[in-house]
């Protein structure tokens, strides 16, 4: 009966990414059936690790940090664990060989309990690339499924999608993040408020991001590149939306997709994949 306890394992990683993010889900729901379940596994495992240093305020967040990575690292010996997130997960990662990656990312999770100011650039591309880039990766690792020849062709277009998405975040966020969690990632910051002109440098910086990242997007396998791109064309809103607000309007509310604009931004993705406008 393994093989039902996998299954629901994989079952719960999607529950929580629906739970999590709409976006995301709604990428994942235009990505081939096959790779899906691998694409939830991820999102899972990432998700309940940023859960941990973001919002678990009102309890050891370091203790359960280590723990979370402890029962991976177990799970990962055993081929088994009956946390279903890292079932799902340890598989994932055999799978597709992603240790190296998933260290990474564990080390930028650490980060968020001990460093709250990142004043060079270097710090700033060193978190992302753990936070955000790998995650990038190991979808990657996922369509790709074992073409290492285009992987290393498609790696910096991935790593270049995933900096821009962790960066939207960031403007986003930028009212929690700083206000809530006291932390400032942008390395052009100054002091605890954002002014027009840092606002305009990220926006241009994301952009440029954006633009060599689409590059790979249209390379990508058919069966991976319609749920890439409407991610891709989701967060390119967000970030129209971020680059028209006033600073002082982020730094006050969380700008937001509304879930009609969603859908359209969706359907008119579709229009453009099916007629190879991409």
């Amino acid at each position: 009966m393994k093989h039902i306890f996998d299954k629901t394992s994989y079952e719960i990683s999607k529950k929580i990414t629906r739970a999590y993010s709409t976006s995301f889900s709604m990428g994942i729901r235009m990505l081939s059936r096959h790779i899906r379940p691998s694409i939830y596994a991820i999102y899972g495992f990432v998700r309940y690790a940023d859960e941990i240093v973001d919002t678990f305020h009102n309890y050891h967040q370091a203790e359960l940090l280590e723990d979370f990575v402890t029962n991976y690292d177990k799970a990962l010996t055993r081929k088994i664990s009956m946390n279903p997130v890292l079932n799902s997960f340890q598989e994932v990662v055999h799978k597709y060989e992603l240790y190296g990656l998933v260290d990474d990312f564990i080390a930028s999770m650490r980060l968020d309990l001990t460093k709250k100011d990142y004043h060079t650039l270097d710090e700033y591309e060193r978190y992302i690339h753990g936070s955000a880039n790998v995650v990038g990766l190991m979808c990657l690792k996922v369509f790709l499924e074992g073409d290492n020849a285009q992987y290393k062709k498609l790696e910096p277009y991935a790593i270049k999608l995933g900096s821009a998405f962790q960066k939207v975040n960031f403007l986003r966020d930028i009212r929690n993040d700083i206000g809530e969690l006291g932390r400032s990632y942008f390395p052009n910051l100054t002091g605890i408020e954002l002014s027009n002109q840092a606002k305009d440098e990220i926006v241009k910086d994301i952009e440029t991001d954006f633009n060599q990242a689409f590059v790979g997007i249209s390379q990508l396998p058919v069966k991976a590149r319609f749920g890439v791109y409407s991610a891709y064309r989701y967060y390119l809103h967000l970030l129209h939306k971020l680059k028209k607000a006033d600073s002082k309007e982020l730094m006050h509310k969380r700008i937001r997709v509304s879930n009609s604009m969603k859908f359209f931004i969706l359907a008119k993705a579709y229009l453009r994949h099916i007629f190879n406008k991409l």
